[in-house]
């Protein structure tokens, strides 16, 4: 019996599993600073309305890790249009998101899930 209770699931949402929106808080404001400190992100971000920035990436990610939030924002391809974020670039940002990610104290098994999710807005991303 004991073996069984190891072994059944929860229904948490990944969301859940994270903390909630304090440690989705924690993640954006860790990859708004960690774009702020390099050089090649930041001229994406130079012109942004970082409180917007910040307020839709929370939602987003709320969103995407099966949170109670409604993502309001504009599709991926309407933010990134113009913006021709070469695919190195991209996989740059990734690196900051999982840098970001690390500083909220987000386990890797969790990382990944939460990547997983992101993984198909990557077509709307980039060479736009």
């Amino acid at each position: 019996m004991a073996l069984l209770a190891g072994c059944a699931s929860t229904d948490k949402s990944l969301y859940d599993e994270l903390g909630g929106q304090a440690t989705v808080a924690k993640i954006v404001d860790n990859f708004i600073h960690e774009i702020e400190y390099d050089q090649v992100m930041f001229a994406y971000f130079a012109e942004s309305d970082i409180d917007r920035f910040r307020s839709k990436l929370n939602e987003h990610l709320c969103f995407l890790a099966d949170g109670p939030c409604a993502y309001t924002g504009d599709t991926m391809a309407q933010v990134h249009a113009g913006m021709n974020i070469s695919e190195g670039d991209f996989n740059h940002g990734v690196d900051l998101f999982i840098a970001a990610m690390d500083k909220a104290n987000v386990p890797h098994p969790l990382q990944n899930r939460l990547l997983a999710k992101m993984v198909p807005t990557r077509q709307d991303i980039i060479y736009l």
